[in-house]
Protein backbone atom coordinates (compact mmCIF):
# COMPACT_ATOMS: atom_id res chain seq x y z
CA UNK A 1 0.00 0.00 0.00
CA UNK A 2 3.33 2.29 1.12
CA UNK A 3 4.54 2.28 -2.84
CA UNK A 4 0.76 2.53 -4.36
CA UNK A 5 0.64 5.76 -2.10
CA UNK A 6 4.12 6.82 -2.91
CA UNK A 7 2.97 6.81 -6.62
CA UNK A 8 -0.18 8.62 -6.63
CA UNK A 9 1.49 11.15 -4.40
CA UNK A 10 -1.20 10.50 -1.70
CA UNK A 11 -0.06 10.25 2.22
CA UNK A 12 -1.05 6.84 4.15
CA UNK A 13 -3.76 9.16 6.05
CA UNK A 14 -4.91 10.62 3.21
CA UNK A 15 -5.79 6.67 1.97
CA UNK A 16 -7.53 5.93 5.02
CA UNK A 17 -10.05 9.00 4.59
CA UNK A 18 -10.67 7.92 1.47
CA UNK A 19 -11.06 4.43 2.05
CA UNK A 20 -13.76 5.05 5.06
CA UNK A 21 -16.46 5.72 2.12
CA UNK A 22 -15.60 2.47 0.63
CA UNK A 23 -15.32 -0.16 3.36
CA UNK A 24 -17.80 -2.87 3.75
CA UNK A 25 -18.39 -5.05 7.06
CA UNK A 26 -16.18 -7.48 5.37
CA UNK A 27 -13.14 -5.45 5.40
CA UNK A 28 -13.84 -3.77 8.40
CA UNK A 29 -11.60 -6.64 10.57
CA UNK A 30 -8.51 -6.21 7.87
CA UNK A 31 -8.48 -2.47 7.71
CA UNK A 32 -8.76 -1.69 11.09
CA UNK A 33 -5.64 -4.23 12.00
CA UNK A 34 -3.62 -2.68 8.97
CA UNK A 35 -4.50 0.83 10.61
CA UNK A 36 -3.53 0.02 13.76
CA UNK A 37 -0.28 -1.60 12.98
CA UNK A 38 0.54 1.16 11.09
CA UNK A 39 -0.14 3.60 13.69
CA UNK A 40 1.71 1.28 16.33
CA UNK A 41 4.78 1.22 14.10
CA UNK A 42 4.77 4.77 13.98
CA UNK A 43 4.46 4.84 17.91
CA UNK A 44 4.59 2.08 19.76
CA UNK A 45 3.43 3.07 22.94
CA UNK A 46 0.23 4.17 21.67
CA UNK A 47 -2.92 3.27 23.70
CA UNK A 48 -6.29 2.17 22.68
CA UNK A 49 -8.23 4.93 23.68
CA UNK A 50 -5.31 6.96 21.30
CA UNK A 51 -6.00 4.94 18.40
CA UNK A 52 -9.56 5.19 18.91
CA UNK A 53 -9.85 8.71 18.36
CA UNK A 54 -7.47 9.25 15.41
CA UNK A 55 -9.47 6.15 13.29
CA UNK A 56 -12.91 7.50 14.49
CA UNK A 57 -11.45 10.82 12.92
CA UNK A 58 -10.69 8.97 9.68
CA UNK A 59 -13.30 6.34 9.45
CA UNK A 60 -16.37 7.46 11.13
CA UNK A 61 -17.69 6.32 14.37
CA UNK A 62 -20.14 4.32 11.97
CA UNK A 63 -16.92 1.82 11.07
CA UNK A 64 -14.97 2.29 14.55
CA UNK A 65 -18.21 2.21 16.94
CA UNK A 66 -17.94 3.15 20.41
CA UNK A 67 -14.96 2.85 22.56
CA UNK A 68 -15.56 0.24 24.54
CA UNK A 69 -16.36 -1.63 21.52
CA UNK A 70 -13.02 -0.99 19.60
CA UNK A 71 -10.81 -2.07 22.91
CA UNK A 72 -13.03 -5.29 22.90
CA UNK A 73 -11.95 -5.94 19.48
CA UNK A 74 -8.54 -4.57 19.72
CA UNK A 75 -8.43 -7.24 23.13
CA UNK A 76 -9.87 -9.77 21.13
CA UNK A 77 -6.85 -9.25 18.43
CA UNK A 78 -4.46 -9.11 21.28
CA UNK A 79 -3.39 -5.79 20.35
CA UNK A 80 -3.63 -3.87 23.87
CA UNK A 81 -0.50 -2.74 25.01
CA UNK A 82 0.85 -4.63 28.33
CA UNK A 83 0.00 -3.38 31.45
CA UNK A 84 3.34 -0.94 32.18
CA UNK A 85 5.27 -2.13 35.83
CA UNK A 86 5.14 0.09 37.88
CA UNK A 87 8.95 1.76 38.41
CA UNK A 88 10.59 2.81 41.94
CA UNK A 89 13.53 4.66 41.72
CA UNK A 90 13.73 5.42 45.07
CA UNK A 91 14.84 2.55 47.86
CA UNK A 92 15.10 3.93 50.85
CA UNK A 93 15.53 0.91 52.99
CA UNK A 94 18.89 0.91 53.38
CA UNK A 95 21.62 0.68 56.64
CA UNK A 96 23.27 3.74 55.30
CA UNK A 97 23.01 6.93 57.43
CA UNK A 98 20.80 9.39 56.53
CA UNK A 99 20.76 12.87 57.05
CA UNK A 100 18.79 15.68 58.41
CA UNK A 101 16.69 18.17 56.16
CA UNK A 102 18.89 21.25 55.72
CA UNK A 103 17.05 23.66 53.21
CA UNK A 104 13.39 23.17 55.01
CA UNK A 105 12.21 26.64 55.22
CA UNK A 106 15.70 28.00 53.86
CA UNK A 107 16.02 31.11 51.53
CA UNK A 108 17.87 30.54 48.24
CA UNK A 109 20.07 33.31 47.58
CA UNK A 110 22.37 32.77 45.53
CA UNK A 111 23.90 29.98 42.69
CA UNK A 112 25.33 26.79 44.03
CA UNK A 113 23.17 27.85 47.13
CA UNK A 114 21.15 24.96 46.93
CA UNK A 115 21.86 21.58 44.53
CA UNK A 116 19.13 19.43 44.26
CA UNK A 117 18.76 15.75 42.91
CA UNK A 118 16.45 13.24 41.61
CA UNK A 119 16.04 10.12 39.19
CA UNK A 120 13.47 9.78 37.07
CA UNK A 121 12.76 7.04 34.41
CA UNK A 122 12.64 7.49 30.59
CA UNK A 123 10.72 4.72 28.73
CA UNK A 124 12.24 3.33 25.37
CA UNK A 125 11.21 1.04 22.93
CA UNK A 126 10.84 -2.50 24.98
CA UNK A 127 12.69 -1.56 27.88
CA UNK A 128 13.26 1.82 30.58
CA UNK A 129 15.83 3.83 31.03
CA UNK A 130 16.69 6.40 33.74
CA UNK A 131 17.68 10.28 33.94
CA UNK A 132 19.82 11.48 36.63
CA UNK A 133 19.60 14.72 37.22
CA UNK A 134 21.04 17.49 39.40
CA UNK A 135 19.69 20.91 39.30
CA UNK A 136 20.42 24.56 40.88
CA UNK A 137 17.74 25.80 43.13
CA UNK A 138 18.40 29.46 42.69
CA UNK A 139 18.93 29.61 38.99
CA UNK A 140 16.87 26.59 38.05
CA UNK A 141 19.96 25.25 35.84
CA UNK A 142 20.72 21.75 35.31
CA UNK A 143 24.02 21.23 36.26
CA UNK A 144 24.75 17.77 35.86
CA UNK A 145 22.83 14.97 33.88
CA UNK A 146 23.52 11.27 32.74
CA UNK A 147 21.00 8.89 30.59
CA UNK A 148 22.03 5.35 31.87
CA UNK A 149 20.38 2.06 31.66
CA UNK A 150 20.09 1.35 35.26
CA UNK A 151 19.87 2.84 39.09
CA UNK A 152 23.64 2.50 39.77
CA UNK A 153 24.96 4.98 41.93
CA UNK A 154 27.74 5.02 39.67
CA UNK A 155 25.68 6.98 36.77
CA UNK A 156 24.07 9.26 39.53
CA UNK A 157 27.60 10.26 40.69
CA UNK A 158 28.93 11.20 37.42
CA UNK A 159 26.04 13.61 37.07
CA UNK A 160 27.14 14.97 40.43
CA UNK A 161 30.73 15.20 38.82
CA UNK A 162 29.57 16.93 36.20
CA UNK A 163 27.98 19.61 38.19
CA UNK A 164 30.97 20.16 40.53
CA UNK A 165 33.15 20.54 37.59
CA UNK A 166 30.14 23.60 36.83
CA UNK A 167 30.52 25.05 39.85
CA UNK A 168 34.68 25.34 39.30
CA UNK A 169 35.57 22.44 41.97
CA UNK A 170 37.71 22.55 44.69
CA UNK A 171 36.04 23.87 47.91
CA UNK A 172 32.25 24.07 47.89
CA UNK A 173 31.51 24.85 51.34
CA UNK A 174 28.77 27.14 50.52
CA UNK A 175 26.57 24.30 48.81
CA UNK A 176 23.72 21.98 50.63
CA UNK A 177 22.94 18.99 48.26
CA UNK A 178 19.64 18.03 48.54
CA UNK A 179 18.24 14.50 47.70
CA UNK A 180 15.66 11.97 48.54
CA UNK A 181 17.17 9.06 50.92
CA UNK A 182 17.39 6.60 48.14
CA UNK A 183 20.90 4.80 48.44
CA UNK A 184 22.19 6.13 45.35
CA UNK A 185 22.53 9.23 47.55
CA UNK A 186 23.22 7.50 50.60
CA UNK A 187 26.16 5.20 49.54
CA UNK A 188 29.54 5.59 50.08
CA UNK A 189 30.68 6.71 46.46
CA UNK A 190 28.03 9.45 46.65
CA UNK A 191 28.34 10.69 50.47
CA UNK A 192 32.53 10.89 49.69
CA UNK A 193 31.91 12.81 46.51
CA UNK A 194 29.82 15.25 48.48
CA UNK A 195 32.62 15.34 51.79
CA UNK A 196 35.66 15.70 49.46
CA UNK A 197 34.24 19.29 48.24
CA UNK A 198 33.31 20.69 51.83
CA UNK A 199 29.22 20.49 50.28
CA UNK A 200 26.61 19.79 52.94
CA UNK A 201 24.16 17.08 53.13
CA UNK A 202 20.18 17.03 52.98
CA UNK A 203 17.95 15.20 52.63
CA UNK A 204 14.09 14.74 52.73
CA UNK A 205 12.97 13.32 55.70
CA UNK A 206 9.75 11.91 54.04
CA UNK A 207 8.02 10.34 50.62
CA UNK A 208 5.98 13.72 49.52
CA UNK A 209 7.51 14.81 46.62
CA UNK A 210 7.04 18.37 48.19
CA UNK A 211 9.88 17.60 49.86
CA UNK A 212 12.06 18.03 46.49
CA UNK A 213 9.44 20.23 44.96
CA UNK A 214 12.60 21.53 42.65
CA UNK A 215 13.65 18.12 41.56
CA UNK A 216 9.86 17.03 40.74
CA UNK A 217 9.42 20.37 38.62
CA UNK A 218 12.42 19.54 36.79
CA UNK A 219 11.04 16.24 35.66
CA UNK A 220 7.63 17.46 34.94
CA UNK A 221 8.83 20.20 32.43
CA UNK A 222 10.98 17.67 30.85
CA UNK A 223 8.33 15.15 30.10
CA UNK A 224 5.35 17.32 29.78
CA UNK A 225 6.74 19.60 27.14
CA UNK A 226 9.22 17.47 25.28
CA UNK A 227 9.23 13.69 26.20
CA UNK A 228 5.13 13.30 26.21
CA UNK A 229 4.35 15.24 22.91
CA UNK A 230 6.55 12.87 20.86
CA UNK A 231 6.86 8.85 20.07
CA UNK A 232 8.82 6.73 22.03
CA UNK A 233 12.48 6.45 21.86
CA UNK A 234 13.76 3.67 19.61
CA UNK A 235 16.74 3.26 22.18
CA UNK A 236 18.83 4.47 24.65
CA UNK A 237 21.34 6.37 22.12
CA UNK A 238 18.30 8.16 20.63
CA UNK A 239 17.06 9.26 23.82
CA UNK A 240 20.27 10.41 25.05
CA UNK A 241 20.86 12.71 22.20
CA UNK A 242 17.31 14.16 22.40
CA UNK A 243 16.98 14.40 25.70
CA UNK A 244 20.59 16.47 25.65
CA UNK A 245 19.03 18.78 23.25
CA UNK A 246 15.94 19.55 25.32
CA UNK A 247 18.26 20.11 28.55
CA UNK A 248 20.35 22.31 25.83
CA UNK A 249 17.31 23.87 24.84
CA UNK A 250 15.80 24.93 28.55
CA UNK A 251 19.17 26.04 30.60
CA UNK A 252 20.20 28.47 27.43
CA UNK A 253 16.89 29.62 25.78
CA UNK A 254 14.08 28.62 27.35
CA UNK A 255 12.47 31.78 29.64
CA UNK A 256 11.67 30.48 33.28
CA UNK A 257 9.05 32.08 35.04
CA UNK A 258 10.18 31.14 38.33
CA UNK A 259 13.27 33.61 37.70
CA UNK A 260 11.29 36.61 35.91
CA UNK A 261 11.52 35.10 32.47
CA UNK A 262 15.35 34.74 32.49
CA UNK A 263 17.21 31.74 30.81
CA UNK A 264 18.86 29.27 33.80
CA UNK A 265 21.88 29.36 32.68
CA UNK A 266 22.22 33.28 32.40
CA UNK A 267 21.26 33.59 35.88
CA UNK A 268 23.85 31.05 36.90
CA UNK A 269 26.45 32.03 35.42
CA UNK A 270 25.87 35.80 36.24
CA UNK A 271 24.62 37.62 33.00
CA UNK A 272 21.76 38.69 34.50
CA UNK A 273 21.55 41.64 37.23
CA UNK A 274 22.76 40.13 40.69
CA UNK A 275 19.39 40.20 42.66
CA UNK A 276 17.44 38.35 44.50
CA UNK A 277 15.45 36.52 42.03
CA UNK A 278 13.48 34.56 44.77
CA UNK A 279 12.60 37.09 46.78
CA UNK A 280 11.79 39.36 44.10
CA UNK A 281 8.88 36.90 42.54
CA UNK A 282 7.80 36.43 46.42
CA UNK A 283 9.21 32.62 46.56
CA UNK A 284 11.57 33.80 49.41
CA UNK A 285 11.65 30.14 51.02
CA UNK A 286 11.74 25.98 49.53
Amino acid sequence: MDTLCGLFGKTRQAYYKKKKTQITKSQLRAVLLEAISYYRSQAPGMGGVKLHTELSTLYGYQVTGGRDAFLRFMRAEKMMLPARKPRYTTQSNHLFRKYPNLIKGLQVTYPNHIWVSDITYIWIEGSVCYLHLLTDSYSHAVLGWVLAPGLHAEYTAQALEQAIAKAGGGNLCGTIHHSDRGTQYACYLYISLLTDHHIQISMTEDSKPTDNAIAERMNGILKTEWIYGISLFKNEEQARQRIGQMIQFYNYDRPHMSIGMKKPMDVYEGEVPGENLWKKKGKTKL
